[in-house]
């Protein structure tokens, strides 16, 4: 495939990180649309995204740093290539950061938690869908080989120096486009968060169904993947990111269950489902009690 995507003179534009940096603006710019939705302040949950962006970048790298300090105190020039290396165990430490760093801007706002998560879910899984797309052109968590069985019609081979350099993927052997596979189902579920989102039943019902979609289609995904790297768990039936899955898939059975209080979050104002108003709304509700107020 494309690890590198183009040259600015010496320069290199690095796949993965283009097709990161195009989901990361997509979904920014359609939570403008989700938080309208949702009856949340845009700019706040701008501000929320951005904050736990900068968390996760930060959170993987410094990890990465702290894991290899030694090696890059010989070799303080391998700093330069940090940004290129991708981990399963990376992500998923930026994603923890990321998730503690939107919760504390979000109580410091006073944005309601579960409706705040309603309308992160759908662009979040539009990010997911596009940062799976650039680990397929750039052969990070590449697929299984195909030695001529199912999926051999539509398999992928690397063959850049950079592939095998930046993300360990093997030369000239044909391999699932098991991040493709990743890809299609998080767009699948964006897509159909957007469409529930206005018909949710009680806030947080759309953020329980992106961790159980996540998680389901994390745990199928993997038995396409090159277990190279990602941990085992019970003697090999699962590896680290399958079992992050059943933490997903349990925690989004917890997040669905039904909820007696309308309290959303301790610290968190309560958000009202049928009476979540947006600006507009507001506008228009003054605007009517003044005339009221003439007529009588």
């Amino acid at each position: 495939m494309y690890p590198v995507l183009f040259h600015i003179g010496s320069i290199l534009i690095p796949a993965y990180g283009a097709s990161a940096a195009l989901g990361v603006l997509l979904a920014l710019f359609l939570t403008q649309r989700t938080a309208r939705i949702a009856g949340l302040n845009a700019a706040q949950v701008w501000n929320l995204c951005v904050v736990a962006l900068f968390a996760a970048l930060a959170g993987s790298r410094v990890l990465l740093v702290a894991l290899n300090w030694t090696s890059l105190r010989i070799h303080p020039s391998w700093m330069l290539g940090l940004a290129m290396i991708h981990h399963p165990l990376l992500a998923a430490f930026g994603v923890l950061v990321a998730a503690v760093a939107a919760l504390l801007y979000g109580r410091w706002q006073c944005l309601p938690l579960w409706t705040t998560a309603d309308a992160l879910a759908g662009p979040v899984a539009l990010g997911l869908a596009f940062e799976q797309f650039g680990t397929l052109l750039a052969g990070s968590g590449y697929g299984t080989g195909t030695a001529g069985g199912v999926g051999a019609h539509w398999a992928v081979v690397y063959i850049h120096p950079l592939a095998a350099r930046w993300s360990g993927a093997p030369l000239g052997v044909p391999v699932h486009p098991v991040q493709a596979y990743a890809a299609l189902a998080f767009l699948a579920l964006s897509v159909f968060l957007l469409a529930w989102l206005p018909f949710r039943r009680q806030p947080g019902d759309v953020f329980g169904l992106l961790l159980l979609g996540a998680g389901v289609a994390v745990f199928f995904t993997e038995f396409w993947r090159d277990r190279e790297g990602r941990g085992a768990l019970l003697s090999g039936a699962l590896d680290g990111p399958q079992a992050a899955a059943v933490v997903l898939v349990i925690a989004a059975g917890i997040v669905l269950l039904e909820r007696k209080s309308s309290v959303e979050g301790r610290g968190l104002p309560p958000s009202n489902l049928n009476e979540s108003k947006t600006p507009e709304h507001v506008a228009i509700a003054a605007s009517e009690t003044k005339d009221e107020g003439a007529h009588g």
